[in-house]
Formats: C-alpha cells, structure tokens, sequence
C-alpha cells in the first residue's frame, strides 16, 4: 500500500556514512553515560537536526515542516508531571527525559552551528521526532516520510519492512474495507505504559498494564520475568500468573530463606507440580500483600491525580494525558480489586 525509495528515507547507518568521523566525539560521549544502545537514534537525531538547519533548502523541508511542535513524551515532561505519576510511568518517563538530556549534551560535539546546539527548543523537537517516527530494523534506525505516518494500534492491519536497498514497503496483512484506518504496532500492546513514556499518548485498547509492583523489581529480574510478564488486565481485573509468583518469592524471601530458594528453584525448572503446591500453601500471604499493594495504589492514584488538577494547564500542557493515564490505572486495580476480595 506503500512504497517510498531508499533516497528518500533517514536511516543512521546513511547518516553515519555521511558525517564520517566528525560525529565520534559526541558518540563517545553516549557511550560513557552508558546509551551505546542510543548511538543509531543519535545519528538520526542529528540527520534531522542538520536538515532543520538547511531550513527551505532542505529535500526534506515540506515534510519537516509538516510535523507536530508539541508532544506529550517522557522527554518533554517535567518532574511536576512525573509526581503525578505511578512509580513505573514516572520511571520510563523519566528514563526518557534523561536520554534526551544525554543527546543535547552530545550534540555539542557535532559539526551543527551554535545556534542549533544551544537552542533546547529545536533539540527537544528533534529528539522527539526521531524516538516517535523512527523504527529499528535489524539494528538500524529508520525514518521513511509518509510511512512514520501510520498510527498506533492493538490490532493492526499493515507491517513495515525495509528491503536490502534500503527501499521501504508497507504491506497489508489482513483484508482491509474502503475507509478503515491503517495502524502498525508501535510496541507491546498488552502493557501501555511504554508507550505512553516513548510516544505521548495512552492506547485505552490495551487489554492491561504492569501491576506496578516495582519494590518487587529484584523478585522480577532474579525469577527471569519482564514488566510485560506482571500484568493487571483492565476488562476483567484478572491476574498474571507471574504476578504471584513474584508476590510470593518476595513474601518467602522475607519469611522462610529456605522454601525461597526452593520455590526459585521450581520456578527455573519449570517444576508446575512444586510451584502449585507453595502457591496453595502460602496462598493467604500472597492474596494480603496483593490487597496491601493495590490498596495502596488506588490511594495514591487519587492522591496523584489531585494533584495534577491543581496544576495550571497552561504552564503543564500535559495534565489532561496523566489525568487519562492514571484513571485508566485505576480502573483496572478497581477490578482487580473485586476479584482479590472475592477469592
């Protein structure tokens, strides 16, 4: 349904090409704050700050000239937004925040002008172009104008591909009716959160988000789970399965070392049998801590979100984005909640 031409396209390894060397100073200093990771974004930060410079004279003005000034990303957020914010939200947004705090530092080593560099402004807006309109492809970092249109969604109707020219496709993978939109997938649809931190908006379709238990971030990471893995689902306030395992590891942790240790070793070995039966043993302290944790949440969602409506929207744009977020948290530990008091 789409097709636009390897020449027309921003990618970092064509980026890389054409600046040689002279972006090394600035990539080094990425790699030293520990954003080795970032150095393609980096490069086609810089590409779409350099072709900003070229203002009329760029190929690409019309279509720069066609993209949003204002954006609801973690890196156009503040610390006022971020205490309005749960824990995990809060984090990525912040983590976002940071990366771009990273590249205005780095951009001082490039052969942009000094009135590019120094203007935070056109920084931030270049930072936010790359991180919400590019996509990685095969470690690449890729922008193809017109393609970086599509929106969104947690059923998609069409894949982007790069063929091994550089060329960009766009092709339907299911049927598609006359006036029905064409979405891709920006990310893990089943947990919202990153996206709302990377690209500024909250995609309500996603069946569920991370339970929040980031005090319990070690428990996660040692038992080989993922935030995406400890999931509260909004519709039907149903429960991961990873959720409890997590919950009770931390509460054996606490109280019994040893069945710990032997309930991590079940979990590894994929021992079901052994882990049904800590489950059932342990059972009433794993449902007391879930009601403390969600309890606590839903308090601090409200305390939260009081805060932020008495924030003068003018000065902090992006309340009415955190006031949706967080109401969209709390109605699914609402759920979770009634299914918790019931078991």
């Amino acid at each position: 349904v789409m097709y636009v031409p390897n020449d027309l396209t921003f990618t970092s390894s064509k980026a890389a090409m054409e600046f040689g060397g002279s972006l090394g100073e600035a990539e080094a200093q990425l790699i030293n704050a520990g954003l080795e990771d970032k150095v393609p974004l980096f490069r086609v930060f810089v590409k779409i700050l350099l072709e900003y410079e070229k203002g009329e004279n760029s190929p690409w003005y019309t279509w720069l000239n066609s993209l949003p000034r204002i954006y609801n990303t973690g890196a156009s957020m503040t610390y006022a937004c971020f205490d309005c914010l749960p824990p995990y939200a809060a984090w990525l947004a912040l983590t976002e925040r940071q990366n771009f705090v990273n590249f205005q530092k780095a951009a001082k080593f490039t052969p942009l002008g000094e009135d590019i560099v120094t203007n935070v402004t056109v920084l931030k807006w270049a930072y936010n172009v790359a991180i919400t309109r590019s996509i990685e492809w095969y470690g690449d970092r890729c922008i193809a104008p017109m393609a970086d249109m599509l929106n969104h969604g947690t059923e998609t109707e069409v894949e982007v591909s790069y063929d091994e020219n550089g060329d960009c496709y766009v092709y339907t993978t299911t049927d598609v009716a006359a006036g029905s939109p064409l979405r891709m997938s920006y990310g893990d649809p089943t947990n919202p959160s990153p996206l709302f931190a990377t690209y500024g908006f909250l995609d309500e379709s996603s069946p569920g988000t991370f339970c929040k238990l980031m005090h319990m971030r070690t428990e996660m990471e040692v038992l080989g789970y993922r935030f995406s893995d400890l999931l509260f689902y909004k519709e039907t306030g149903d429960i991961s399965p990873a959720v409890f395992d997590v919950v009770l590891y931390n509460v054996l942790n606490q109280y019994d070392p040893g069945a710990a240790n032997s309930f991590y070793d079940a979990v590894m070995s994929g021992d079901e049998a052994t882990k049904a039966q800590y489950h059932d043993q342990y059972w009433q302290y794993t449902k007391e801590e879930l009601q403390k944790h969600v309890d606590g949440t839903l308090k601090d969602l409200d305390k939260w979100s009081e805060k932020a409506q008495s924030y003068d929207i003018y000065t902090h744009p992006r309340v009415p984005l955190i006031l949706q977020h967080n109401q969209f948290v709390k109605e699914t530990f609402l759920n979770v909640k009634a299914n918790l008091d019931n078991m």
